[in-house]
């Protein structure tokens, strides 16, 4: 009997003490709306699953990362992409890679991955990368943690942390950035702020910046 009590008092505390039951698990998608139709799709991270029988070899391969990607000439940065979006075998696996090159004084904007962290290689150039934490005892401060990387040097960026990356040298930078989820996400802070559609309240912007209503104006007309 009293190893019968033994058993059942051991399951219980694996069971409230495991880490596997203490939150939710990590988004596969920025937006999932409950509906109680059981003939709905279900998706994974937007994407169905193939019949592993019809699955072949180009499924889990991509070309193209050796040159520049899709060019963001405003910031002066151009990045290929590398997620379940153009390799369908990565559906489920986690995984997904970009390649970013920055003209001299290029920029990508302050941004955060909601699904991932991000560890950036740096193939080419003098970079400055950081990202920002947010302090505990005060919410409207953060915390910068940045460096100064060149070719070989490593920068890990945690899961859904506002960061940048900026070329502060003299000639083009290339990097490698590795993420862990197939398709990561990206919210560009300027943009997403200055540009939603609908657009958020002028009196929001300009309380929450601490700015004149032309001001945020002008900025509008900069972010379209």
């Amino acid at each position: 009997m009293r190893m019968c009590w033994f058993i059942i008092t051991l399951a219980i505390t694996a069971f409230f003490s495991s880490p596997a039951y203490a939150y939710d698990l990590n988004p596969l998608q920025d937006i999932c709306v409950a509906v109680n139709d059981s003939k709905a799709s279900v998706f994974v991270n937007g994407k169905f699953c193939k019949d592993p029988k019809l699955a072949k070899a180009d499924d889990f391969f991509a070309s193209g990362l050796n040159v520049s990607g899709n060019s963001m000439p405003q910031f002066g940065f151009a990045v290929n992409v590398v997620d379940v979006n153009n390799m369908p075998g990565l559906n489920t696996l986690g995984i997904s890679i970009v390649r970013a090159d920055l003209e001299p004084q290029g920029l990508v904007p302050l941004h955060t991955h909601p699904r991932a962290s991000e560890l950036i290689t740096i193939l080419e150039g003098t970079l400055y990368a950081g990202f920002l934490a947010p302090v505990a005892a005060n919410i409207f401060k953060s915390r910068l943690f940045s460096k100064i990387m060149n070719p070989g040097d490593v920068f890990v960026i945690p899961q859904g942390l506002i960061h940048f990356q900026y070329n502060v040298g003299h000639k083009k930078a290339t990097l490698l950035a590795s993420f862990n989820s197939q398709n990561p996400g990206t919210i560009i802070i300027p943009s997403s702020i200055f540009v939603s559609d609908p657009p958020i309240l002028d009196d929001v912007l300009a309380k929450g910046f601490q700015l004149d209503k032309k001001v945020i104006e002008e900025l509008r007309k900069k972010f379209s």
